[in-house]
């Protein structure tokens, strides 16, 4: 009878959304290939029983989000990796508009208890120094505002290593803004620990 039993009374896999646009979706990867996959393949082989929910929508930007955060919060979700802003840089949003849907975002978020992991995008200089200084100082103001655990920029391990050019050639996909399989494996190994850390904290709520 107990065996029978036990099954039932084991604990459920914690629930990670991971909730971003393109780069969590896993664009231009095979299904086993992608962001998902590869962390949750990551926290299995470290012992943690975590289920990670892909909220990526190729495209998406904070204000699209916004729109979704709802419905995307399931009632079982119990916490969030977020994962937006690339997509604003990229079409010049301003930033301005990109904080308040993040703080939007983040807010939902809270509401219902659910921690978050922000990920922060870096703006290139292509809209000058200014945008770009007002851009990259969104993710650490919400951060410190909201009491969030803040991560490197997503792409900053592949950014980080010593010749750029091939850097790209091994780890980025054709069109210079995805990573390939590799990549993401990069990705990965450094945002791994800080999702260890946000998952190891709920023990402590």
């Amino acid at each position: 009878m107990f065996a029978l039993i036990a099954p039932a009374c084991a604990a459920a896999p914690v629930q990670l959304l991971a909730f971003g646009d393109s780069l969590t979706a896993g664009y231009g990867l095979a299904p086993d290939e992608g962001f998902v996959p590869q962390l949750q393949a990551w926290l299995a082989d470290r012992g943690r029983d975590v289920a990670v929910v892909n909220g990526g929508v190729s495209g998406d930007t904070t204000a699209g989000g916004k729109a979704r955060i709802g419905w995307a919060l399931s009632d079982q979700v119990d916490a969030m990796i977020l994962t937006l802003g690339g997509n604003d840089l990229l079409r010049g949003i301003a930033p301005e508009d990109a904080r308040a849907n993040l703080d939007a975002i983040i807010q939902t978020a809270l509401a219902r208890n659910i921690p978050v992991l922000l990920v922060p995008m870096s703006a290139p200089g292509n809209f000058g120094p200014d945008y770009k200084a007002a851009f990259d100082a969104i993710y650490p103001d919400l951060a410190a505002k909201y009491g969030l655990h803040l991560a490197q920029p997503f792409l900053q391990p592949i950014l980080d290593l010593p010749d750029r050019k091939a850097a790209f050639a091994e780890y980025v996909q054709r069109d210079g803004l995805h990573p390939n399989s590799k990549g993401v494996a990069l990705v990965v190994a450094a945002l791994g620990p800080e999702v260890l850390g946000l998952i190891d904290g709920l023990k402590a709520r």
